[in-house]
């Protein structure tokens, strides 16, 4: 799956899954239950259009379904941080480094990170 775009609830979902998996529609309900408007209606509701999608899979165990993530954190992580680039900075990771530093949010120790990525990047350590 490599044009992953989440909602904030899939996301929410999903969080809860790849701490924790699989989970049943009442652990899922229980842990989400915590966020403001939240509700069971909002959980099966948001299960059934991710497995829809792809984003999960369902297994039923005698009456009861069991909900497993369907992609990987880092493949969700990596396909939202594209989409946020593509949107915001026209893809360009310069644009977005070079604003963060404009407006002087980045620290001394996000620079040298930024530097020890870059390096690894140039040595094709990726």
């Amino acid at each position: 799956m490599d044009n992953i775009n989440l909602t904030n609830s899939e996301w929410y979902v999903l969080d809860c899954l790849w701490e924790n998996s699989p989970m049943t529609v009442m652990e899922l309900v229980a842990a989400l239950g915590e966020r403001p408007g939240w509700a069971k209606s909002t959980t099966i509701t948001t299960l059934r259009r991710m497995e829809a999608k792809g984003l999960v899979l369902c297994q039923t165990l005698g009456r009861t379904k069991h909900y497993s993530p369907s992609v990987r954190k880092d493949q969700a992580v990596r396909g939202e941080t594209r989409s946020f680039l593509d949107k915001v900075y026209q893809g360009s990771v310069g644009l977005m480094v070079s604003a963060m530093a404009q407006d002087k949010s980045l620290s001394r120790e996000e620079i040298n990170q930024l530097y020890e990525i870059l390096r690894k990047a140039e040595e094709g350590e990726t």
